[in-house]
């Protein structure tokens, strides 16, 4: 019988799989049926010896790790008795240590492949034991070779012959997955190519939103300040009204340009970590905004301490959005009360920021990190609804987390942590 590439293939006997997972099992069985190879299956070692005394396969493919009997095992037994010792024996492994290949030297194995494999490879490899098969028999290894690896002692049973067809099939192994490395290399140089002309646009399309949209707004500013200066003693209340809107909505919407275009650079800009103390550059935030409302009445709780390795600039966007939302969510209580504060957990250290503010349902936790998405009407508190995303993407670029709970009426508090430089 030919394959479909013409080479020759086993004939009037069958190669028998020893493999515990039945779906992988079925797997290798439809890559050989495919290619006009008889096929029996075992699900462990027992099963396999006993299957081999009934029916002597012409080439047996073995998984390494199996209940009750390893394909090591298994392959010992095969290579002990001599009814059996002439069929090639192919195991299936990771190769990921080099005691993998002294074992299957020890055992007597023939070959190896590797896990995932290709199907080609697979074949060839097949198609090589075949035609070993062919060739005259080598040295008789009854004898052994005592081998003494890694602290443990071995003795290698296998001859010449095999013991060059495991080395070959390593090297192979490792000239593929070398391959697959280098490829990887060159996908993974063009997509950092990729990234870098797309952060050129996008600093491209900055430069443009900036530009584009801001002069047709102070356009419109502009010439409704020229209206009311021009035209004010004669217009009615209604158009001093609308011109007024008109004003307050294009101040809102720069507003809303400067602030995605802060956003779009503080989480595309480098990282510049050195040592930052968040207990104090929390102080002087708290401090800001006491300066700016020196008659509401706050408790400032500040915990000392939080040194930690970061971008100082990035960090402080972080404080100052939480500890300015606390701020603002606590605007109506008559006593308010915000923390800074640090948690130590085992290994991870927590830093928190709560207020006794208007707090929200935890059933919407969710939106809080979500772009433009608010929990509280923009007319009660201002604001657009992009402060606690840049503050979850900066924190996530220094390798942390951010997560809030709250309670509606009873204030909230974020934790985020920071992760190892």
């Amino acid at each position: 019988m030919e394959s479909s590439k013409g080479e020759s293939v086993i004939t009037g006997e069958e190669i028998l799989i020893i493999e515990d997972s039945l779906t992988q099992a079925e797997q290798l069985r439809d890559i050989l049926e495919r290619h006009h190879y008889r096929v029996s299956a075992a699900a462990n070692g027992r099963e396999a010896l006993a299957a081999i005394a009934v029916s002597k396969p012409a080439l047996i493919i073995s998984d390494i790790i199996m209940p009750e009997m390893d394909g090591y095992e298994l392959c010992s037994r095969i290579k002990a008795d001599e009814r059996y010792r002439g069929i090639p024996v192919i195991l299936l492994t990771s190769l990921s240590n080099p005691r993998d290949v002294i074992r299957g030297l020890e055992c007597g194995a023939d070959n190896f492949i590797t896990k995932p494999y290709n199907e080609e490879y697979l074949l060839s490899r097949i198609r090589q034991m075949e035609a070993e098969r062919s060739r005259p028999g080598g040295a008789d290894p009854a004898a052994g070779l005592a081998l003494h690896f890694g602290g443990q002692d071995y003795v290698i049973t296998a001859d010449r012959r095999q013991i060059v067809n495991l080395l070959l099939s390593t090297y192979e192994t490792a000239v593929q997955q070398n391959r697959e490395l280098t490829k990887a290399r060159d996908e993974l140089h063009g997509l950092n190519e990729q990234l870098e002309t797309a952060n050129k646009e996008l600093e491209s399309f900055s430069y443009t939103v900036s530009h584009d949209l801001r002069s047709p707004l102070t356009c419109i500013n502009g010439y409704c300040q020229l209206l009311k200066d021009l035209c004010g003693e004669s217009l009615d209340e209604q158009s001093k009204e609308f011109v007024q809107e008109i004003q307050e909505a294009t101040d809102r919407m720069g507003q809303l340009i400067t602030t995605l275009l802060n956003f779009s650079q503080l989480t595309r800009k480098e990282i510049n970590r050195e040592t930052v103390n968040l207990g104090k550059l929390a102080q002087t935030i708290a401090l800001d905004l006491r300066l700016r409302e020196p008659r509401r009445k706050v408790t400032l709780k500040i915990a000392e301490g939080g040194v930690v390795d970061g971008d100082a600039k990035l960090l402080r966007v972080v404080l100052d959005n939480l500890i300015g939302n606390a701020w603002k969510y606590s605007g109506k209580r008559a006593e308010a009360v915000i923390e800074f504060g640090i948690l130590d957990e085992g290994r991870e250290k927590v830093y928190f920021v709560r207020d006794n503010g208007v707090g929200f349902d935890m059933a919407y936790a969710d939106k809080l990190f979500a772009a433009f998405e608010r929990l509280h009407d923009s007319e009660e508190f201002e604001g657009i609804g992009i402060g606690l995303v840049t503050v979850q993407r900066i924190i996530q670029r220094h390798g942390g987390r951010i997560w809030a709970e709250g309670e509606v009426g009873k204030g909230a508090t974020f934790y985020f942590t920071l992760g190892e430089a």
